[in-house]
């Protein structure tokens, strides 16, 4: 059996970060107790300061659309079924960017800067990853 693409690699660094989205549909972000930044891609230490005083705290799940592109060729599965879709980074409500693609939208009515709001996707049982789709 070939290994999907699609799936994330989950570490004992983003586990927690995997299962909120699973487990709660929430989007978690590390923060950090010494210098007050937070972050994301889940790290054990601060990318500012490198302090490991960090811990998990949930984003609120709304972001801004940074910038995009929509994906009209890809040849490998499972996305070669999902043609054409988004593929963006989105800035969350707290500031960190995240790479991400946006769902339930026209690609002829995206604009720099609205409004998004994160879903849930399933991909397995124990999978979901979060995703972006206009607010409403």
């Amino acid at each position: 059996m070939t290994a999907r693409s699609d799936l994330p690699t989950i570490e004992a660094d983003s586990r927690p970060f995997w299962d909120a989205v699973r487990d709660e549909g929430v989007f978690l972000i590390v923060h950090c107790r010494d210098c007050g930044l937070v972050h994301h891609y889940p790290r054990p230490f601060c990318p500012r300061c490198w302090s490991g005083e960090v811990e998990w705290v949930p984003a609120s799940g709304s972001a801004t659309l940074y910038t995009y592109s929509v994906v009209h060729v890809n040849d490998l599965p499972p996305f070669r079924e999902q043609l054409p879709y988004v593929a963006a980074v989105v800035e969350l409500a707290e500031g960190p960017r995240v790479m991400t693609r946006l769902v339930d939208c026209d690609p002829e009515h995206l604009e720099v800067g609205m409004d998004l709001t994160m879903t849930v996707h399933r991909l397995t049982e124990d999978i979901s990853i979060p995703l972006f789709a206009p607010a409403h």
